[in-house]
């Protein structure tokens, strides 16, 4: 960790940020394969966009792919770590029958659940694919942002082919963003270039380029340009969230799908602050570890030489506060409601760190054990933490604290925030478990929503070779329909339904909540105290306004500050 060290960083926040490094890893989930057309694919009919005519392919049941259209230039050159800039025009028709390549990541390893094959990588990989129902007319439009803990992902993997989803009445539409040391270095050489004295935001900036291609050419397509939905899972629906607070992103989308998502705290462009030294001062230290002296010397350099020496170095990707694309930290803004004012759909998966098992602090060898760090940890909050995580079970105790401190109470906070800016917030649980999960102990593990998010329940569809495969039964089935009409209808009027299925009331409707199981269960209350209890804890760090909140929970964390300021108001 000699970028840690040239940074002067103490040993604690040394050792925070060497598990938020390990974090990176084990979250870049779904960096996945993505898969060449087939050569017996019929041809769509072309659309016309702003930048030239696209050709796609026509698939079963009345829907056609169009795949990797570039939706900015390649950013190649003196483009490298520049905002998007709009995609050159083309003559005649493009071919658009393949996804374009991923963007440049580590490959991960293969011994995983989310891994897949190896697939193309390129630092021109600004891309984005559609799938449209032939009949769509102003339908509503639905943008994938992709997981992998911002290092890692890849829009043209078989997991997310969006087929399914538009077989049910909308267009989907997915996309490539820069990645790693390309997508989120800061640095002052780099701020001193931009019209807006800012840097470190490159990845989230094509989010909103590719947003706003949407905009101007998905009504081509057959699409709503005035009704879209961006949803996203892990790494993606952070960017979700980071969306719905960045001005630039403002009016380019009505509603909001957050699956899995994680309200960290992030590196401050030029302060230090939360256990965090600034987003400026990493670069520096970044670039010296990599014996570059200016940015030039940086953009001289391979990209594939960049992404593996500066994994080496301990740099970890995550969006800056640059007071611009996004002007606070995450809960500051919803804190003060300056979130954009559309519908949210949140929720998290039951079983999220059975599969994220190197983000998890040892297990106590005992409850005596166990008992005396969380109390040496927690202090006055001690008897709190062990009402909820008790050392009955020692091993379920330290994977629902982790899991909860990340995505639990993300989901509910998300949630309390959005209403109270007058927006209707509905929250899930997905606590679906089946027999090819039990023996891998990952029973509801993150992203294992995915295949009944995209309808890739049964034969036919393309999972990881590791995956633990759903049942092809007429239950698994049906539980996928529903989701997917869940999310659709959502997508379509803000409030989602399903029939034959329960009504989805708003979390502000008594806490109520639907818990995805065997089938949909509506209910209410979800994980009774977590919420309460994450939101002092992240309260007292926030006050104290040196410790950092992102894997830091439970028997991971320091010793949580003494109560100073009242928490935040529920």
């Amino acid at each position: 960790m000699a970028l840690l060290r040239t940074r002067g960083v103490n040993r604690s926040a040394s050792n925070q940020l060497t598990t938020m490094t390990i974090a990176a890893v084990a979250i870049t989930a779904l960096g996945l394969a993505s898969r060449p057309a087939n050569a017996t694919e019929p041809q769509s009919t072309a659309v016309t966009t702003e930048s030239g005519a696209v050709q796609g392919v026509h698939l079963s049941g009345n829907i056609s792919a169009f795949r990797g259209i570039p939706y900015a230039a390649p950013p190649l050159g003196t483009l490298r770590w520049k905002p998007p800039s709009p995609p050159a025009h083309w003559e005649g028709v493009r071919q658009a029958a393949q996804f374009g390549a991923a963007c440049l990541q580590l490959q991960g390893r293969l011994d995983n659940i989310y891994a897949d094959d190896p697939f193309s990588m390129s630092e021109d990989c600004l891309y984005l694919n559609v799938w449209k129902p032939d009949t769509a007319k102003r339908a509503p439009v639905m943008v994938w942002i992709h997981g992998g803990a911002f290092s890692g992902g890849n829009s043209g993997t078989g997991i997310y082919e969006g087929a399914e989803l538009a077989r049910h009445g909308v267009i989907v539409v997915s996309m490539n963003y820069r990645l790693g040391i390309l997508g989120f270095l800061a640095h002052p050489q780099l701020s001193q270039e931009s019209i807006q004295h800012v840097s470190g935001n490159y990845g989230l900036l094509d989010q909103v380029a590719a947003l706003r291609w949407v905009k101007a050419n998905v009504a081509a397509f057959g699409g709503d340009p005035a009704n879209v939905t961006i949803f996203g899972e892990s790494a993606g629906a952070t960017s979700v969230m980071d969306l719905l607070v960045s001005p630039p992103a403002r009016g380019l989308f009505s509603k909001a799908i957050i699956e899995s998502g994680y309200m960290v705290s992030n590196a401050e462009l030029r302060t230090s602050r939360y256990g965090l030294p600034s987003a400026e001062d990493v670069g520096v230290a970044v670039a010296k570890a990599l014996g570059a002296t200016t940015i030039k010397d940086l953009r001289n350099r391979e990209g594939s030489e960049l992404v593996q020496a500066s994994a080496k170095t301990g740099f970890v990707p995550l969006p800056t506060v640059d007071g611009w694309l996004l002007p606070h930290q995450l809960v500051d803004a919803f804190d003060q409601g300056e979130q954009a004012r559309v519908p949210i759909l949140v929720g998290s998966n039951a079983g999220e760190t059975r599969s994220l098992r190197t983000l998890l602090p040892p297990v106590p060898a005992s409850a005596t054990e166990y008992e005396g760090k969380v109390r040496a940890i927690f202090g006055d909050l001690g008897d709190d933490f062990l009402k909820l995580y008790p050392s009955s079970n020692l091993e379920e105790s330290v994977l629902e604290a982790t899991r909860d401190g990340l995505y639990s109470w993300t989901a509910q906070r998300l949630a309390l925030k959005q209403a109270a800016v007058g927006q209707a917030s509905y929250v899930y649980l997905f606590a679906h478990t089946y027999p090819s999960e039990v023996p891998l102990r990952v029973e509801a593990f993150h992203a294992s929503e995915l295949p009944f998010v995209f309808g890739h329940v049964g034969p036919g569809f393309h999972l990881p070779p590791n995956w633990p495969k759903p049942p092809n039964t007429p239950e698994e089935q049906a539980l996928s329909d529903a989701i997917m009409n869940y999310w659709t209808s959502f997508a379509r009027t803000g409030k989602p339904t399903s029939s034959g299925a329960p009504a989805w009331k708003p979390f502000a409707d008594g806490e109520s909540y639907m818990e995805f199981s065997d089938k949909p269960q509506a209910l209410a209350h979800p994980l009774p105290g977590v919420y309460a209890l994450t939101e002092e804890l992240v309260s007292r760090r926030r006050a104290a306004g040196n410790q950092y909140w992102f894997t830091n929970f439970g028997l991971a964390s320091p010793p949580v500050p003494a109560k100073s300021a009242p928490p935040s108001s529920r």
